[in-house]
């Protein structure tokens, strides 16, 4: 494979991290932690949100089920929703578009094409293995994306399990897969759960849907 001359390769490396900048500009529906405000403070950006999560991976990794590639995980947790940047964040608790996965493979595809073909290729492998959550790494990272968010609605007397009127079936369905990349964090939040159904966050019916 020809190797770009080295302006080139710069200048691709350069528009594409000026390109991912408008990640900041993606709001998403959790809030950051502010003991002053109810129910929390601004919402958080999905740039924040990658940032966040990267620590996660960096602190949490002797959690896995399984020992992982920590320094892969981190990047994962970096690149994980720069698809956003074209679709927007869609809220876990929202109703889901019948074309996400679609859209966000385009933006994929669209984005990591501004890098030159070597590092555009790595990374949007390094996204579609996050989007598969087939490998080890994979598995840890969904879980303690997952993760973050739980421990923000915690913080934030419910957040957006209140906002959606969320349940606590909707919920486990919906983040139960943290045991398969960590079961100890799994247990974490089930303390949560168990709090936020005390505390009326979160709702509890009979026959409750899914």
């Amino acid at each position: 494979m020809a190797v770009a001359p080295a302006h080139d390769r710069l200048a691709r490396q350069l528009t594409f991290l000026s390109a991912v900048d408008a990640l900041k500009r993606v709001e998403r529906a959790s809030r950051i932690t502010d003991e002053g405000a109810a129910r929390g403070g601004r919402h958080e950006n999905s740039a924040e949100h990658s940032w966040h999560v990267a620590l996660f991976a960096e602190i949490l990794a002797e959690h896995a089920n399984e020992p992982v590639d920590t320094a892969r995980v981190v990047r994962m947790m970096l690149v994980h929703d720069i698809v956003e940047i074209d679709v927007g964040d869609v809220p876990l608790h929202a109703a889901q578009p019948d074309d996400k996965a679609e859209r966000e493979a385009a933006a994929a595809a669209r984005l990591f094409a501004l890098l030159p073909e070597d590092q555009g290729r790595e990374l949007d492998m390094l996204w579609h293995e996050f989007e598969s959550g087939t490998s080890i790494e994979a598995r840890f990272a969904r879980a303690i994306d997952r993760l973050q968010p739980i421990l923000l609605n915690g913080a934030n007397d419910g957040g957006t399990w209140r906002d959606y009127a969320v349940s606590e079936a909707q919920l486990r369905t919906r983040t139960g897969h943290i045991a398969q990349g960590a079961d100890a964090l799994w247990r974490h939040c089930e303390t949560l759960i168990a709090r936020g159904v005390g505390e009326g966050w979160l709702t509890v019916e009979a026959n409750d849907p899914i």
